[in-house]
């Protein structure tokens, strides 16, 4: 990992570090779209097509049976029953406390006004199937949708024939039956533009690719009423610590973020040079016991090390960043914890490692990145939720605003609505 010394940085450089390793060229864009628009003009059989070339399909089916869930579930073994019981119950305790109350409210004689929270009944959840399968992802988008009372809730994964037994022990503790073996840019897109055999979804959960997120990006824009639930990118994490941190926690915490991809960033940000340069030797001999070193080496090519004269230094430079993970291993962090303002999700102290967050400590662990941190939060369970707004009136309650109506419509001078109120005078 580069060293920089943040004093000397000119503001071009550091805008440089700023800058997210993400760059969708013009040749993913041209792909991507020409892909969408044959899953959108010819559907499941288009998505078929290019799971074979993509993902070497061979399934009879495009949807998983009822009873390919019941074999699954069956082969999953008793520790990882365990294991995705204690995330679950967690999980589930953090988001259930998430539930918004309506609000009604006389805002004077005449004029009641109220907001009614409702669950966005149809969703997809997207679940990587490349390099990793991630049933992780699925506690975290399912369990929320399910709180939030979601009728119809499809899990879109790519797969040669079956999908990851996980994958489906989960599903069926959820009580989700609709489940396609399809994944990548096609499987995005039979989400959003369905087929005559596939009702499309309202709103698309979950990370991916580059690939899998510009996908998103187009159908957002493309398809008719579909949202997605952030923009992203390639995950990341940013280190703040001190001299009084442990290098080898810090290190493993930085490795465990590259293992994501090869476009991953793990970055430190110390105000200690000689901590760092231990962070980098621990880096090199846990980085040899690790099966995924391949990835992680690659990923840090796009990672680096900030050395700060302080660390409120420190902490100016996250919040510019806007990191999807932020993890604070300084002595008294929680005197620091008011100057976090840009971050996905925090993890504070050397023992709340990302690691915990990414499965069964509670919190969501699908989160803004691409410094989205900015504007955007991590899922929770509003994410799954729309509000309508609903207006009783009276005669005389109009009549109380009736003037104010009328001279705001013209001074835009939109005189049928100013019409609206007089003709009922």
């Amino acid at each position: 990992m580069k060293k920089y010394l943040l004093k000397d940085l000119s503001e071009k450089q550091k805008s440089s570090l700023l800058n997210r390793t993400l760059k969708f060229s013009d040749n993913i864009k041209t792909d991507v779209s020409l892909i969408l628009s044959h899953v959108k003009n010819s559907g499941i059989k288009s998505a078929i097509k290019y799971a074979k070339k993509f993902d070497n399909y061979t399934s009879k089916s495009p949807f998983v049976s009822s009873n390919e869930i019941d074999e699954g579930a069956r082969q999953v073994s008793l520790n990882a029953k365990k294991a995705i019981k204690e995330a679950y119950i967690n999980i589930y305790k953090f988001h259930s406390l998430q539930k918004r109350k309506n609000i009604a409210v006389k805002i004077s004689e005449g004029i009641n006004c109220s907001l009614k929270y409702l669950p966005i009944s149809n969703v997809g959840l997207y679940i990587p199937g490349g390099t990793a399968v991630l049933p992780s992802t699925l506690l975290m988008l399912a369990i929320p949708a399910k709180i939030a009372g979601c009728n119809r809730i499809v899990i879109a994964t790519p797969t040669i024939d079956k999908v990851d037994p996980h994958i489906l022990y989960i599903a069926k503790k959820i009580g989700i039956t609709e489940i396609l073996k399809i994944g990548g840019v096609q499987g995005i897109g039979l989400l959003a533009y369905g087929d005559q055999s596939f009702k499309k979804v309202d709103k698309i959960f979950g990370p991916g690719n580059r690939y899998v997120t510009e996908a998103k990006n187009i159908v957002s824009i493309d398809s008719k009423g579909v949202a997605i639930d952030m923009p992203a990118g390639p995950s990341e994490v940013l280190i703040i610590a001190d001299e009084y941190a442990n290098p080898a926690f810090t290190a493993s915490d930085l490795l465990s973020q590259a293992e994501h991809g090869s476009d991953s960033s793990s970055i430190l940000v110390t105000n200690s040079e000689d901590f760092a340069d231990n962070v980098i030797k621990e880096l090199a001999n846990q980085l040899k016991t690790l099966e995924r070193s391949k990835f992680i080496k690659e990923s840090l090519r796009n990672s680096f090390v900030v050395i700060t004269d302080t660390l409120e230094n420190s902490f100016s430079f996250s919040n510019e960043y806007a990191p999807e993970h932020l993890i604070v291993q300084v002595m008294n962090y929680n005197k620091y914890k008011s100057k976090i303002v840009n971050a996905g999700s925090v993890f504070l102290g050397n023992y709340s490692p990302e690691s915990a967050g990414d499965y069964a400590s509670g919190t969501n662990h699908t989160l803004p990145t691409n410094g989205f941190a900015k504007s955007f939060s991590g899922i929770t369970l509003s994410s799954f939720q729309k509000s309508i707004t609903f207006q009783e009136l009276s005669k005389k309650g109009l009549e109380s605003i009736s003037d104010s109506i009328i001279t705001l419509a013209e001074i835009e001078k939109l005189d049928a609505h100013a019409n609206a109120i007089k003709v009922r005078r």
